[in-house]
Formats: structure tokens, sequence, C-alpha cells
């Protein structure tokens, strides 16, 4: 099997106007060593899918079901359905995850270096010390100069860059088998970006690791990912790998997507595109295609297709898949 399998995953919220189906369906996997993205609009299901895997949302509230099974080199495990308690000896351990938000991650009452060690020790049995060393060789590994040092400083005496090298060196103290990253780049200029990215792709050459980068933005994965799942109103709605995607896309929200971002490679002799209209709520999500309402091209299927019956996740060619109606015809 893969290193990580996810099936059919669908998580609705409970809410006082009705239920949210926040991801509906999603299926995919993740290899050693690769790098999926996933990246979709604000509100898509990218975090909470990942949120699912992890076991970070709340049950009360939350109806998960599917399965997400974890090589951990044991065996498989459905990290959906096994006990709290064996959830959190894989959490943070065999899988890890950046989340969105350093400043709100990390926690502001306590040193990096307490944070970091922490989440050393409560995997490993060793003395402080040994967690104390790790962590110094984490914050080396993710070029923080002085880490000796900077073990004693508060997150807000970083800058937003280096509380993201901090969260990254949080997250592969124990050598995770599998990385989450949730919008590593978020509000960091553009320079920054480049070094996390460079950094990420570094350190999971290094480690080995498999990795699932998530973002709303598909030029930040042009150059780090090997696959890209492009998620719209909680479902996958394209699958390829990025070389195909990023030439053959076949779903008009990704091309619509593609359409937006500047290209260098390309003349700009016209203004970029954009994808009028907003995202469906997810309480009232329409009968069928979720991205007909925006949708240029509806007009070219007959009949009323794209209103009333929602498409099948079609396979175009080996390892490209797309949901539409006009699979085929989107580039002609």
């Amino acid at each position: 099997m893969s290193l990580l399998e996810v099936n059919n995953l669908l998580v609705e919220f409970r809410t006082p106007d009705g239920i949210v189906k926040a991801v509906d369906g999603v299926s995919f996997k993740v290899d050693r060593g690769e790098t999926l993205a996933i990246v979709g609009e604000s509100g898509s299901g990218k975090t909470v899918t990942n949120l699912a895997i992890m076991g970070l949302l709340p049950r009360k509230i939350a109806n998960i079901s599917g399965s997400a099974k974890l090589d951990t080199g044991a065996g498989p495990v459905d990290l959906l359905t096994i006990p709290r308690s064996e959830l959190r000896e894989i959490r943070g351990n065999d899988v890890a995850m950046i989340f969105q938000d350093p400043m709100s991650a990390l926690h502001p009452y306590y040193t990096i270096g307490n944070q970091i060690i922490e989440a050393h020790q409560i995997h490993n049995q060793c003395s402080k010390e040994d967690s104390e060393k790790r962590a110094i060789e984490l914050l080396e590994l993710v070029g923080i100069s002085d880490a000796h040092k900077r073990l004693n400083a508060f997150p807000h005496q970083f800058s937003g860059g280096m509380r993201q090298r901090v969260m990254i060196a949080m997250a592969l103290v124990n050598n995770p088998k599998v990385l989450i990253a949730d919008e590593p780049t978020t509000a960091l200029d553009v320079t920054v970006q480049a070094q996390i990215m460079k950094l990420l792709a570094d350190l999971q050459k290094e480690l080995g690791m498999a990795m699932i980068l998530i973002t709303h933005d598909l030029g930040v994965v042009a150059g780090s990912a090997d696959r890209i799942n492009v998620m719209y109103a909680g479902k996958i709605v394209e699958s390829a790998n990025v070389f195909e995607l990023f030439a053959k896309p076949q779903m008009p929200y990704t091309h619509g997507l593609l359409a937006s971002i500047p290209r260098v490679d390309r003349p700009q002799l016209q203004r970029l595109e954009t994808i009028t209209g907003q995202p469906p709520s997810l309480i009232s999500l329409p009968a069928g295609c979720a991205f007909a309402p925006r949708c240029a091209r509806k007009s070219e299927v007959a009949g009323s297709a794209c209103e009333l019956t929602m498409p099948a996740l079609v396979e175009i060619s080996a390892g490209h898949s797309s949901r539409c109606h006009l699979v085929g015809l989107v580039n002609r």
C-alpha cells in the first residue's frame, strides 16, 4: 500500500442552520518521498480534510466517516478509527503538521525551546538534555543561527519567517513519515516564501518523508509538488501530476485558477482572467456541479446536466482525473 491512503472521507458539521458538508467523499494516496499539493479557494475543504486525518476536529460537532490508513511499518492503521490514546502516539511522531499561522500555533508564554523539547520528550524516552540537543539540531537544520541562544526566546521575538521555521523544526523533531504543511507561506513576502519552500524541499529529500502541501496558490506548488489535487466545495474536482495539470487542465475551475496567475513564460497581452461569483454555501449545495453557477462553459453541455447532475471524477489518462461534464473538451 501507499504510505497514506485516504478513502471516501466525509466530514459534516452540525450547525443551527443545518448540516455543513465540508468534505464530501475525498480519496487520495501519498507515497513515500512524494509531495501532494491540495489547492483551492478558502472554504473548499483543504484544511478540514487534513485536520480530520490528524484527529484534530471535535467529534461532538463533526461527523467523520471513511478511512485514512497510514503504513506505520508494523502494518496499516486507520487514523479515523483507532483509539485516541493510540492516535496521540502517532500524531506528532509518524504524522506531523505545520499550521497556517505560527503566531497562533506557538504558545506565547513558553520559549520556543520549551515547546520543541516538549514535542520531542512526549514521544521519546530520553533526558531533557538529549531533547535540548535535538531541538538545537533542528533549529540549525531550518536555518536559525545561534540556535543554543534562541532556545530561550519567545515567539514574539521572532519574525514571521523565523516563526515559520520554528514550526517546521517542531514538526520535524521526531522524523515524521508524513508532513502536512497548511499554507506554510501565508503572510510571508515573496523572498521568504521561496526560502521556506526550498527549505521544505531540502528537508524532505534529506529525511525521505512524504508531504501534503495545502495552499490556495498554484504558483507556490509549481516547482515543489509531484501531484496536485484541486478541491472545490468539499470535493476533488481534478487530480493530475503537476506538469500535466499546468499544461492540460480539464476542469474549468482549474483552468480559471491557472488563468488568474501571472506567467513569465507567456506574453501578457491582456488582463488576467477572474472567476466570477462566489463559492456556494456548504449548507445548501446545488444538486448538480457545485461550480456550475460560476462556470462560463456550462452552455456547451447539452440539456441541464450541469445544474441537475453531479459529474463523476473520471480518469482521462493515467493519473489524471477530472470531475466535469466537459471532460476532454475544456482545452478545445
